[in-house]
């Protein structure tokens, strides 16, 4: 998430194709959808129900969340491009969500800008929204993906996001220790929501050792069944593992927190891990591989590539390609070490080439 600061010290490449911003007529909140690119494909990428100081800290977060999609959907060699939405709050309302007919009637709102775009930008689930949510939305616009199975959908993609991180965290320990055995790994798991809990679980099964963190401390269950080792955020941050998987909010990797980690390699779902670019030459100096978000975290939006076909949508195949992340994160190490560049700047490249008018 973006905190308050200097607006234009934060402000990512404005190379977007479109923003529309407008004040809700039923909720009156700020509701946005920002469309980096639809040079794939229609823009893909979800949205969220978040509090923010400031409506400029909001469509902020929209633009860069949305050029990420860009990158996360052309290097998984989707045929979509990227965007997000945002359903924004004022200050502190995320400790009070909307509920009730408040509820409703801002996810309507939010309904009425996506038609707006007649297609050019498909909405899906995303932080602090829920099925039932993009129901709701459905109601307002056909162009929402990850409905339930009984509404002709996919489903929740979550379950896919997790396969893919795990994919990802099998090629990072294939490259460090020459097999892609989780057995007897370390792993730090910081965030148990949708994804991280089914991540935890996935690598349990797999057997490996667990450090699991959340700021709700309810989770601290799924520690127990596990027999995972619980700490706090903080502390999971800088554990000494094998690999640290972010699994909550973005912005957790910056030139404060680099030097204090402990771990050898990083992987996780969150989005936006880093606070800058710069940030990946830090990671690199200090010997950590990490691995692109945008690369690792794109089992749920492949999952809903399957889902849009003309086909309709298989299971088995949705898996079957998300398992091949763990092949692009390969191409990607790979590229980099051949470079002499850090992963990210070899991702950055694999995403650009593959959206370029010719690709």
């Amino acid at each position: 998430m973006i905190a308050s600061g200097a607006i234009e010290d934060l402000l990512p490449p404005l190379d977007h194709e479109e923003l529309l911003v407008r004040r809700g007529r039923r909720s009156g909140l700020s509701v946005m959808v920002a469309v980096h690119s639809t040079a794939r494909g229609p823009a893909l990428g979800g949205v969220r129900l978040w509090s923010y100081a400031r409506t400029p800290l909001a469509v902020l977060d929209v633009l860069r969340l949305s050029r990420a999609m860009s990158y996360k959907n052309a290097a998984a060699g989707l045929p979509l491009g990227g965007g997000k939405g945002v359903i924004a709050l004022p200050a502190g309302r995320d400790r009070a969500p909307l509920s009730g007919r408040a509820r409703t009637a801002a996810l309507l709102d939010f309904a009425d800008v996506v038609d707006a775009l007649g297609g050019r930008y498909l909405t899906a689930e995303d932080v602090g929204m829920t099925a039932r949510d993009m129901a709701a939305i459905a109601r307002g616009t056909r162009h929402v993906t990850g409905l339930s199975r009984s509404r002709g959908g996919s489903g929740d993609p979550s379950p896919l996001t997790a396969l893919g991180v795990e994919a990802a965290i099998e090629t990072i320990c294939e490259r460090l220790f020459s097999t892609r055995s989780l057995c007897d790994r370390s792993i730090a798991i910081v965030g148990l929501g949708h994804v991280g809990a089914r991540l935890a679980q996935r690598c349990a099964r797999a057997g490996a050792r667990l450090v699991l963190a959340d700021v709700d401390a309810s989770k601290r269950a799924l520690a127990q069944r596990l027999g995972a080792r619980w700490t706090t955020p903080g502390r999971a941050l800088t554990a000494q593992v094998d690999v640290l998987a972010p699994c909550a909010l973005g912005g957790v990797l910056s030139a404060e927190s680099v030097p204090r980690l402990r771990c050898r390699a990083i992987a996780g779902a969150a989005n936006n891990q880093l606070t800058e670019e710069p940030v990946a030459a830090l990671l690199a100096a200090r010997g950590i591989l990490w691995a692109p978000d945008f690369v690792v975290n794109a089992g749920g939006v492949i999952n809903l590539a399957v889902e849009l076909r003309p086909e309709g949508y298989d299971a088995a195949e949705a898996r079957r390609r998300t398992r091949a992340i763990g092949e692009t994160l390969a191409r990607v190490l790979d590229q980099a070490d051949a470079e002499g560049t850090t992963p990210l700047a070899a991702a950055n490249a694999l995403a650009q080439r593959r959206m370029a008018p010719a690709a």
